[in-house]
């Protein structure tokens, strides 16, 4: 056998670390816990700030800046980065589902929340909602998302599962943005099959070998990449089978080809129609123009209803205090401003690939929902960007300067899109090795990043 290098024995060092410290993680984790349920808590009994209002010397907007400003952008950046190990060490959420499951019920875990189209409902629903209920500005609207989630995980935490987090599994909301984009982290659990099989083997074994609680519910013996992976360590080691190892960031999308339709979805549909729609509804020029038009509309024909702003904050933004409440009319172009984007960007990009899957020639291991995997560091990079624009807002009431910030921007994008360009080379030459059939088929996959791209390139411009 081979000598491992250095930074494949670090890694492997790093996951024993993690297997052998789980109290200490499990402190950390609480301690997290107890800083999430004060910033959501306490904001709500204050009064809304001012514009006098700062990080140093407001509560409120420094849970607003904790939330919005640095954990959820940055949350998005780690997963790339480190896999899931925001779930596995982190995340609030993840670990209240785990400690309520380990009293709860026990029960089997039911047909229904295993359907894969969940994390697509889930993360459409949460995103327009939120838009709704203007969360990233509002004590009371974040608690009512974030505090509804967390309520829930730990309520399904009760019922099913013994020490599981079927939350995070099957319905957490941002379960499956945090799927697609660990398949870009360059670790994961790699599992060594024939050490495995090595272990099963072993007659002369007196002790056997103890079991081990994978919160996320992976089959460990054919656990691949690290997309469900929660990254907490418990397995390192696991009959000498498993352990932390570097890999390629390309290698999950392009070698292990795990995709499915609902992945497609969220994808291309989620994450780069309807997301970017909740992100640039509020600096449209055409929903404003629009929106004038139809209340003009509306007042010349006496139907007054629509322009009431009479809604209850939990259902469209109402905060008069502050001079900042939704009318119907607003809560109905923003959803439709949403759906329109999820519809043509989405829709687009969707007949884009299918147009490149049809150019190249059909193949058992190949399929346009392979293809779509090529998309996830552009999706994720307008998901971060769209995130982000919360931090430098907040970053700019705090006086702080942001002229290189559409450098930045701009610099990301590309990126991302040579990035997902090349993985889209690499998955088309595993269809078919010719040139042409390949050059036609990204062509075709380039064309559909055009309205993504420059619905991006807009709002740079215009924010």
């Amino acid at each position: 056998m081979t000598n491992p290098g250095p930074l494949r024995r670090g890694a492997a060092a790093a996951g024993e670390f993690l297997r052998r410290h789980a109290r200490l993680l499990r402190r950390l984790q609480w301690g997290i816990v107890t800083v999430y349920l004060f910033l959501l808590i306490v904001p709500v009994f204050l009064p809304l700030p001012d514009e006098t209002a700062h990080v140093f010397d407001n509560l409120t907007v420094a849970a607003q800046f904790a939330f919005w400003g640095i954990w959820w952008p940055f949350v998005l950046v780690s997963m790339p980065l480190l896999g899931r190990a925001w779930c596995g060490w982190l995340c609030p959420e993840g670990m209240l589902a785990e400690w309520a499951s380990e009293r709860g019920l026990g029960k089997p875990i039911p047909r229904w929340m295993r359907w894969g189209g969940w994390p697509f409902v889930a993360f459409a629903c949460t995103t327009i909602y939120g838009q709704l209920v203007s969360v990233y500005q509002y004590p009371r609207a974040v608690a009512l998302v974030l505090g509804g989630s967390t309520l829930a995980a730990v309520g399904v935490g009760l019922v099913y599962g013994r020490s599981k987090r079927v939350w995070c599994r099957y319905l957490c909301p941002v379960n499956g943005v945090f799927h697609v984009l660990s398949k870009l982290a360059p670790w994961h659990f790699k599992v060594d099959g024939a050490a495995w099989h090595a272990s099963t083997r072993q007659s002369h074994r007196v002790i056997p070998i103890a079991a081990v609680n994978c919160a996320p519910l992976l089959p460990l013996r054919h656990m691949q990449g690290a997309a469900d992976c929660h990254m907490c360590g418990r397995c390192s080691g696991h009959r000498d089978a498993i352990a932390l190892s570097p890999r390629s960031p390309e290698a999950e999308i392009v070698e292990v080809a795990q995709a499915d339709r609902w992945q497609t979805r969220l994808i291309v549909f989620g994450m780069m129609g309807l997301a970017l729609g909740a992100f640039l509804w509020s600096a449209s020029p055409w929903l404003v123009t629009v929106k004038q038009v139809l209340a003009e509309w509306l007042i010349e024909r006496d139907v007054m209803w629509p322009l009431a702003d009479n809604a209850p904050w939990w259902l469209l933004t109402h905060y008069p205090e502050v001079n900042d409440s939704f009318s119907w009319l607003d809560g109905g172009m923003l959803l439709g401003f949403i759906a329109a984007s999820g519809a043509l960007v989405g829709g687009w990009l969707y007949g884009a690939l299918h147009l490149a899957d049809r150019l190249l020639p059909a193949r058992a291991t190949g399929t346009m929902d392979q293809l779509a995997q090529a998309l996830i560091p552009l999706a994720g990079c307008g998901v971060f960007l769209g995130l982000s624009a919360t931090t430098l807002t907040l970053l700019k009431h705090e006086g702080l300067s942001s002229t290189w910030t559409n450098d930045a921007r701009y610099a990301l994008l590309a990126l991302a899109g040579l990035w997902s360009l090349r993985l889209a080379w690499r998955i088309a030459a595993r269809r078919d090795g010719r040139h042409g059939r390949r050059l036609a088929a990204i062509s075709a996959f380039a064309l559909g990043l055009v309205p993504f791209l420059g619905a991006w390139v807009l709002f740079f411009s215009v924010w």
